[in-house]
Order: structure tokens, then C-alpha cells, then sequence
């Protein structure tokens, strides 16, 4: 889909509030408010947009622990496995396949060391898992739901 700098435009006070109003988005981006609703419309039909979503900050809710761990897995193991897999977990918030050793990244968050570990150990379990390697996050530095690059 071609989309011109309005469009990203539209995209990016989305992403910024979601709940913005058509007219208070038209008024940023010069265009009226059915003209950013028919392009808003268009970005949902062909897939640029997905949906829309609360963002919650996970601290807010009790899950204030997080780690990255790298997945090793046997031979075989297909993409589709590992994500079959890592959505068995409440605790995985992204899981990735990545290029050099590791075979999967997996994003967890939980509610404190005692939780990581119980979910840790829980994705060790998978049959396909030979090894993990983890890293807890001390601090998030910088996280953007989804960014566009700037036009």
C-alpha cells in the first residue's frame, strides 16, 4: 500500500493517542474529519493498522519484573512449535526468532524473582528446549508500542 506523509502523519497521533477524535487529528494534519475517518478506514482495510489497544504499564497492574531469555532448542524445532509453545505462557509478552546461537528470544514479564523463575522453569519444560540463557531488566530505557520512522 503507498502511503503519503498525511498518512504516516495520522498514523503517528494514533499511535500517540489512540483515542483522539477524527476532527482533533484533521485539525493537526490540515484535512477534515470525514477525510482522516476515510483514511483511517483505508489503513485498517489494507492492514497498516491492526487494531487499537490500551497500552498498560505493567508496573500499574503488579508485574514488575522482566527478562529477556534466549531459547536453544533441538534440531528440529519450527518457528511455528516455539510459538505454539511460548503462548501456553501468561507470562511471555513477545517471543522472536533471531539470527546467531540462540534459536528464540523470549520478552517476559512477571510480578516479582519468585514469579520469573516459576515461568522460567515452566518454559524449560517445553520437550523441545535444550537450553535457556536469561537477562533481567534492571530499567526500560526506551519502549515505543510501535513507531513508524519519520518522514
Amino acid at each position: 500500500m503507498q502511503m503519503d506523509a498525511v498518512d504516516q502523519r495520522i498514523i503517528a497521533l494514533l499511535v500517540a493517542d489512540a483515542r483522539a477524535s477524527y476532527a482533533d487529528i484533521g485539525v493537526k494534519v490540515s484535512l477534515s474529519a470525514p477525510a482522516v475517518k476515510r483514511r483511517v478506514d483505508r489503513l485498517r482495510s489494507t492492514g497498516v493498522i491492526k487494531g487499537f489497544t490500551a497500552v498498560i504499564e505493567p508496573s500499574a497492574v503488579g508485574w514488575t519484573t522482566e527478562a529477556f531469555v534466549e531459547l536453544f532448542c533441538t534440531g528440529r524445532t519450527t518457528p511455528a512449535q516455539i510459538t505454539v509453545a511460548t503462548r501456553r505462557h501468561p507470562e511471555v509478552v513477545g517471543a522472536y526468532t533471531v539470527s546467531g546461537q540462540a534459536d528464540a528470544l523470549v520478552h517476559l514479564r512477571a510480578a516479582d524473582i519468585g514469579h520469573l523463575e516459576q515461568a522460567l522453569e515452566r518454559l524449560r519444560a517445553e520437550p523441545f528446549v535444550t537450553s535457556t540463557r536469561s537477562m533481567v531488566v534492571l530499567s526500560r530505557l526506551v519502549e515505543t508500542p510501535t513507531a513508524i520512522p519519520a518522514v
